[in-house]
């Protein structure tokens, strides 16, 4: 068995990483509460000052700027984070496409050569071609 106060010791780090965290929530969900406050204060100021001398709207209380903010993130998304985050659904999209095509993307690799081709051969190609369109016209109305 281990010495009681090596116990003693563990309890008191587990007690106090639980306090911390507690905490940690605690202001976290403070935080959260202060900033919505504040960005509907900033909507409703924002709307007041713009939309009523531009548009001839109404002015909105506090409230109902919270209420559209709120629509607004229902009908437009709460986003992605930024930049670098929703990348697993990217390569997911991209995995499933290969799997879902992978024979029919094989045909436009060669694509790649293409620019290559024109500027090598296009031009000698698409006048031969003509010359022998030419040719076959003529001689239709030759015969």
């Amino acid at each position: 068995m281990e010495p009681e106060a090596t116990i003693k010791r563990k309890v008191a780090r587990n007690v106090e990483y639980y306090i911390k965290s507690a905490f940690k929530v605690f202001f976290f969900i403070l935080f959260i509460i202060l900033v919505t406050l504040l960005v509907g204060y900033i909507v409703m100021w924002l709307w007041n000052w713009l939309m009523p001398e531009l548009f001839g709207l109404k002015t909105l209380t506090y409230w109902q700027a919270v209420g559209l903010l709120f629509l607004a993130k229902i009908f437009f998304g709460f986003g992605s984070g930024g930049p670098g985050k929703g990348n697993g659904k990217r390569k997911f999209r991209k995995k499933f496409s290969k799997e879902k095509c992978g024979g029919l993307r094989r045909d436009f690799d060669d694509w790649k050569l293409y620019d290559r081709f024109w500027k090598e051969e296009g031009e000698n190609a698409f006048k031969n071609y003509v010359h022998k369109i030419k040719g076959d016209e003529e001689d239709e109305k030759t015969s």
